[in-house]
């Protein structure tokens, strides 16, 4: 958005990354698409670079629109990381878990440590364990603002909402049935902290996540620690997997430990399965980048799930050839555009009632593109109900002065009052 005068080439490093999108607060753009637009005003050069593109950006290459260059050698000659698929529920049957590690992981933990060198395990999941849950009655403990489950950090002692910001103290009983005990399920990356300091107490271990991570110095530092050598083990979220250019030189790391693989496929969202290759191969790619061939191990419970098997032959055009014949049948990106319409009100029936009249109003002209309305994995936040209409859209339909259109209708009418409404084109 600057005033570039001579602008001549633009370089999106990781292009399929979600977080160039901004989804709140509005404007909700994509940096990567405003970063092609600006290049097209300009003139310049658009460079994109991803071991993992987008299936936009794939498609757009694969169909001439785009110019394509693959690397298909690592830097150096490097080989490619040793990939071990671990099944953890055969290991949980056998009672034979150490903490959070399978034997498989624990042994190569052991090994690597021993030989000098260094280990990054990665759990997406803050706090020490992702919910509580009664060992009674089976109720999860959830925010009273939002409707999720709130994480417990036992440094703390306390039950935090990741949506809302909300603290809580741990209930002495269930708050549902007033007789059973909250357990801990699903761990984070402060539980794996405790669990390395436990199997591995000469062990020199850090965290990275938000909750220690909060602002550039704090960041560079620990990079600066791990990169030196005064670290042994780090233990992080999504942001251990990104491509930092200092990052790249972490020549000692020879193992990388995916904790908990099964929490990045299992959600509702038709790209799920793209984010967990993704993710799986970013985060594979820190192991064993000089020298010595690195190992990478893998613990899931769905040990068939395709997803792995993909993974496992590297093989990214294989995996965009499956995925997009059942994006194309179904008329998903990038065979079309999304555009999502979330309505908002504190009185659930209200919106409701709402979001199926516009929802009415709308497939009169759009028919069949029109989806829902349906309630988001998360349907109130900040004590606001939620609920979405996604509309799929063939590429060059404009429908912008269309749905503005009605929603200004909507707002007139006594079933639309008070309902707030926000667009989001090309969601993530």
């Amino acid at each position: 958005f600057l005033p570039y005068q001579r602008l001549g080439l633009v370089i999106v490093d990781e292009e399929h990354e979600s977080s160039y999108k901004q989804k709140e607060p509005a404007p909700r753009y994509n940096g990567r698409d405003a970063a092609i637009m600006l290049g097209k005003m300009s003139g310049a050069k658009i460079l994109l670079g991803s071991a993992t593109p987008s299936f936009e950006s794939y498609q757009n290459a694969l169909s001439g629109k785009y110019g394509f260059v693959q690397l298909t050698t690592r830097y150096g000659e490097v080989m490619m990381p040793e990939l071990l698929f671990v099944d953890m529920k055969e290991y949980r049957r056998k009672k034979m878990m150490k903490g959070c590690f399978t034997p498989v992981l624990y042994e190569e933990m052991k090994r690597v440590l021993e030989n000098g060198m260094q280990v990054i395990l990665f759990q997406n999941r803050r706090g020490y364990s992702t919910y509580l849950q009664c060992d009674r009655c089976g109720s999860i403990l959830k925010c009273k603002h939002c409707d999720v489950s709130m994480t417990y950090y036992r440094y703390r002692n306390t039950l935090n909402c990741h949506y809302c910001g909300s603290l809580r103290a741990v209930p002495a009983v269930c708050q549902d049935c007033g007789q059973g005990h909250y357990v801990n399920r699903t761990p984070g990356t402060e539980r794996i902290e405790e669990d390395v300091k436990q199997y591995f107490p000469e062990a020199r271990v850090a965290r990275m996540d938000l909750d220690v991570i909060s602002n550039k110095a704090k960041f560079r530092a620990l990079i600066d620690d791990f990169e030196s050598g005064n670290l042994d083990v780090l233990i992080g979220t999504q942001m251990v997997s990104k491509g930092f250019p200092v990052v790249d030189n972490f020549e000692r790391v020879k193992l990388v430990g995916v904790m908990d693989a099964d929490s990045l496929v299992g959600f509702p969202d038709f790209r799920a399965e793209e984010r967990a290759y993704d993710m799986l191969m970013q985060v594979s790619g820190r192991s064993g980048r000089k020298g010595e061939r690195g190992k990478v191990v893998i613990q899931v419970v769905d040990r068939q799930n395709r997803v792995y098997q993909l993974v496992g032959k590297e093989d990214y055009h294989g995996f965009y050839t499956l995925l997009s014949r059942e994006r194309e049948m179904f008329n998903y990106p990038p065979f079309s555009r999304l555009i999502q319409i979330e309505l908002r009100h504190v009185d659930e029936v209200v919106l409701r009632n709402a979001a199926n009249e516009l929802a009415r109003q709308m497939r009169e002209r759009l028919e069949r593109r029109v989806c829902g309305p349906a309630e988001p994995d998360v349907s109130r936040v900040r004590k606001m109900y939620r609920i979405q209409i996604l509309i799929k859209a063939e590429q060059g339909l404009s429908l912008s002065i269309f749905l503005k259109q009605k929603c200004d209708e909507l707002a007139k009418t006594p079933v639309g009052k008070g309902v707030r409404v926000y667009f989001d084109v090309d969601p993530l």
